[in-house]
This record gives C-alpha cells, sequence and structure tokens, in this order.
C-alpha cells in the first residue's frame, strides 16, 4: 500500500459487521462490505486490532500479539467444507445492534470445538496436509500460543503466574508432560487459528482484486496475561515473581486529571535491542500478513514512554522513560524493507516524537474533532495539515461525529460554523457532511472516515470511551435502510478531491 498516494477509506472493525452470529466476522458480510466500500470509491479498509480479545473485551489487552481472535472466524465456510453442521442459534438469537460477548464468546468456541472435530474426523488429505504444513510455518509463535491457551483452560482461566510453578516457569519436562495431556486442546487451537488465516488472507485477496487495501492496528504494549510474557518473561520488566514493578500509561491531560494507567508491563528494550529487535522483527512480519499497511499505537512511546509504578492506582505519579527511537525502526527496515506503518501521534507529543516519525518517514494522524478549540494554530486545522498525514473526522475511541455536535459549547459551536460554513444551530448531518468534506478536501495524502460517521450516527453508536472499562467494543450496524446514497456521495466526493476515480463525479 502506497501511503503517499492520495485516497480515502472507511474505519470499521470487523465486529461490527452484520451478520446472524452474534458479532462481526470474516464471512459473506465481509466481503459484501469490500464490495461496497469499492463502489464507494473508497482504498482503503482500516479495522482495530484483530488479535483475540482481553479484559473489558478490548483487543488492546490480548493474550496474543501473534494470534487471530477466534470471534472473528466465520462459520459459514467451516459449514461449506463438511466440518461443521449448519449452527442452531440459541434462543431469542443475538442482537444485532451490539455484541452481547457473555453469550456471543462461548457459543462460538462451542462451534469452533464441533467444526474441529469435524476436520479431525473427515478432513481429506489435502486439507490435513495444508493444515500440518502451515502449523510448521507458523511454529514460532503458535507453539507457545497454543499451548497457553490449552494451559489456561486447564487452570480455569487462572493467570499463568498462578499456574504450578513447572509450567509457570516453563521447566522442559513440565512442558512436555503437558503437551502430552493436552494434545487435544493443542490441536484444537491450532485449528481456530488456521481457520483464521486461510480466511483472513482470502478476504485480503478479494480486496485487493477490488482496489481496496487492508490497514491494521499494531498496539505497541501486549498484556500481562498473554502467551509473549509467558513465552518471554526476560524480555519485560517483571520481578521474579513475574509481576511487573512498573507500568505502562499516559500522563495526566486535558481528557483525564489522573492520566491513564493501562497496566501492561513495559519491555526490557536493552535485552531486545541484544536479539536484533527480533520478537519485533517477527511481530511485524505477522501484522503483513493480514495488512497491506498498519496503524503503530501509541508511536510515542517509542521515543519515550509514561512509566507507572504498578502500586500506583492512577498514572499520576509516572515519570517519562526513554524508548527504543530510530534503532528499532532502523531493524525492522533491514530486516522487512519499506515499512507501511501510520504513526499514531496523539497524545502529549513532544520534538523528539515528531523528530522520530520524520526520520522514520511515517506519516502521522490528524483528528478534526480535535482542531476547534481557542487557537487557530491548532495542527489539527485543515489549514495546518501537510501531506503526510491520515485526517480522520474521528477515531474508535472519540465520540461520533453527531455526538460531539450534539454535547458541543457554544464557543466551539462558533469556530466550527466560522470555518466550516454551516450554521451554529445547523443539525448534525450537515455538521457530518462538513466534516467529512473537509477530511476530503485536506492534504493530506490519505481521509479515513468512520463508518459512523457515514450513516451519520448519534453518540448512542460510539465504539469505545476510554477508561469507561465495560460495554465498549460491542457497536453493529445493519444494512437495512441504507440505501445506496452514502455509497454514492462518498464515490462522488472522492473522485471530486482526487481520492477516487474522477468519473464518479458525474457518473452517480
Amino acid at each position: 500500500m502506497n501511503l503517499e498516494q492520495r485516497s480515502a477509506g472507511v474505519l470499521l472493525h470487523l465486529t461490527s459487521l452484520p451478520g446472524p452470529h452474534g458479532i462481526g466476522d470474516l464471512g459473506p458480510q465481509a466481503f459484501h462490505f469490500v464490495d461496497w466500500l469499492a463502489s464507494a470509491g473508497q482504498r482503503v479498509w482500516q479495522v482495530l486490532p484483530t488479535t483475540p480479545i482481553g479484559p473489558g473485551d478490548s483487543p488492546y489487552q490480548s493474550v496474543s500479539a501473534f494470534a487471530g481472535s477466534p470471534l472473528m472466524v466465520a462459520l459459514e465456510p467451516l459449514v461449506a467444507q463438511g466440518w461443521l453442521a449448519a449452527p442452531a442459534l440459541p434462543s431469542g438469537g443475538f442482537d444485532a445492534a451490539r455484541v452481547d460477548y457473555a453469550r456471543v464468546a462461548p457459543w462460538r468456541l462451542a462451534q469452533l470445538r464441533a467444526a474441529a472435530d469435524g476436520f479431525f474426523d473427515r478432513a481429506a488429505h489435502a486439507e490435513r496436509d495444508a493444515f500440518a504444513a502451515w502449523c510448521a510455518q507458523e511454529a514460532h509463535w503458535l507453539a507457545d500460543y497454543a499451548l497457553f491457551m490449552a494451559l489456561e483452560n486447564a487452570h480455569a482461566g487462572a493467570p499463568w503466574w498462578h499456574w504450578p510453578a513447572g509450567v509457570r516457569e516453563r521447566d522442559e519436562g513440565a512442558l512436555a508432560d503437558a503437551r502430552r495431556t493436552l494434545a487435544g486442546e493443542l490441536r484444537f487451537w491450532q485449528f481456530v487459528q488456521w481457520c483464521f488465516d486461510t480466511q483472513w488472507v482470502a478476504l485480503r485477496a478479494h480486496a485487493n482484486a477490488r482496489g481496496v487495501a487492508i490497514m491494521g492496528d499494531v498496539p505497541i504494549f501486549v498484556a500481562h496475561h498473554s502467551a509473549d510474557c509467558w513465552a518471554r518473561p526476560d524480555l519485560y520488566e517483571l520481578d521474579g515473581a513475574f509481576q511487573p514493578a512498573v507500568v505502562a500509561g499516559v500522563p495526566p491531560d486535558a481528557f483525564s486529571a489522573d492520566g491513564q494507567r493501562w497496566g501492561n508491563p513495559l519491555y526490557r528494550w536493552d535485552r531486545m535491542a541484544a536479539e536484533g529487535y527480533a520478537w519485533w522483527v517477527a511481530r511485524v512480519r505477522r501484522a503483513l500478513v493480514h495488512a497491506d499497511a498498519f496503524r503503530i499505537d501509541h508511536f510515542r512511546g517509542f521515543a519515550a514512554h509514561w512509566e507507572v509504578p504498578a502500586t500506583s492506582p492512577t498514572a499520576i505519579a509516572g515519570r517519562w522513560v526513554p524508548g527504543p527511537g530510530q534503532a528499532l525502526f532502523d531493524a525492522l527496515a533491514q530486516a522487512l524493507g519499506s515499512l507501511p506503518i501510520v504513526a499514531e501521534d496523539l497524545g502529549v507529543i513532544t520534538p523528539d516524537v515528531t523528530a522520530l516519525r520524520e526520520a522514520c518517514g511515517f506519516p502521522g494522524m490528524r483528528i478534526l474533532q480535535f482542531a476547534f478549540g481557542d487557537d487557530a494554530r491548532n495542527p489539527y486545522l485543515p489549514h495546518r495539515h501537510t501531506p503526510a498525514s491520515v485526517i480522520y473526522t474521528g477515531t474508535h475511541d472519540n465520540d461520533t461525529t453527531l455526538g460531539w455536535w450534539q454535547r458541543l459549547g457554544a464557543a466551539e459551536r462558533a469556530f466550527v460554523a466560522t470555518y466550516l460554513g454551516v450554521d451554529r444551530d445547523a443539525d448534525g448531518s450537515e455538521v457530518c457532511a462538513a466534516l467529512i468534506r473537509a477530511v476530503y478536501t485536506s492534504v493530506a495524502n490519505l481521509a479515513i472516515v468512520p463508518m459512523q460517521d457515514v450513516l451519520r450516527l448519534d453518540g448512542t453508536h460510539r465504539m469505545n470511551m476510554p477508561g469507561a472499562g465495560t460495554g465498549q467494543w460491542a457497536w453493529r450496524f445493519d444494512w437495512g435502510g441504507i440505501g445506496p446514497a452514502p455509497a454514492h456521495a462518498l464515490a462522488r466526493l472522492a473522485g471530486a478531491t482526487g481520492r477516487g476515480a474522477f468519473a464518479a463525479v458525474t457518473a452517480l
């Protein structure tokens, strides 16, 4: 994916797609959405992390930096391949507007277990050979992940530092015993990941054939309870009991008086550097299997990260600690070539962060909802943009544009009205259209609009509210009642602003 090409796209997480099985997945609706994007003149589909969800259903607190989410594995292909009987929905079905993770997750895992049984009972030799070859190819992360999941299940979901000493401390004899005892579970988790990979690669190929690139999302940190920490605790700031003395977060700012205490363990960058950043090379190589480009979360943490004492209940008591800087990205480029990375450079951005991003040649992010304060020098205002940027109306962490407009104060409304040429009492739909137009007419090379803004939805459709803890990441949409107008409008705007085929301006 050429991040210097002028283009446009839509931000929609896979879980937000419609479908009968409780959560969006890699099935028919994902292919339909790609076709819709192509009809709308869009060249990019941006998703959130596709790794397994963690506490609070967050995709940013995953049990693995390498695995795919089992909840995203589509069931229809498993039925078509004869491994799974057509699944019967639970009584009452699933909510079409929200993901009820407590109901959806166990039901879908039960379907995947049935499909795995069907595969190992009835799969053709060619399918078994393909599975075995894939497992061998991905063994560098898959072996630890599958064993981690099997052990987690065997110990009723307890975090790995509470497991028996042998497997907790990775004694070779204890691990060998676990592999023999839990062989069936290992095969199950390997099968789920193979299904995820084959389905994702097929979706990406379909998207690329339609002129649509996939932009992924790579969180900077990993969860404490993860296969990554368990497999290589020496690469993290953990004590002899595998507990962190310091954790990740961000300092207090205009949005949070206490800052944000994320709680992720911090990397031992010195040890990663001694290994040529091999873990990061493997992680980015894996990300590029699934995406043509990716947003790297919390880019400023590579220049310096906010280190919070693990005993502190808030992030106030933290301090800035230098990150790996240019050395990491030099190692990645040497191993993988040119890196199609978008740097998420939001928050407290100091000159060293900007210097690192520019030295790497990565575009940064601009959020239009952040632009309208009391300063015409605000870098998020369109007249302050640069081509090496990705401009958004808002992200998954923002309110929808309609919700944002509805709660703006009088002074900010007046600024928006003056800048965008709308009435300060304009309805939300008009303001959504004006912000999308401003995003598209920006000089930034890539313009991204969340699907909620495309559909002019209010704040009840927000994807995530940082710090809220529960009830997030659940929004879904339905095609019913949408009609062709949104796609036609985006196609015309993309054509008129040089982000799509100009023929669309008059053809629709």
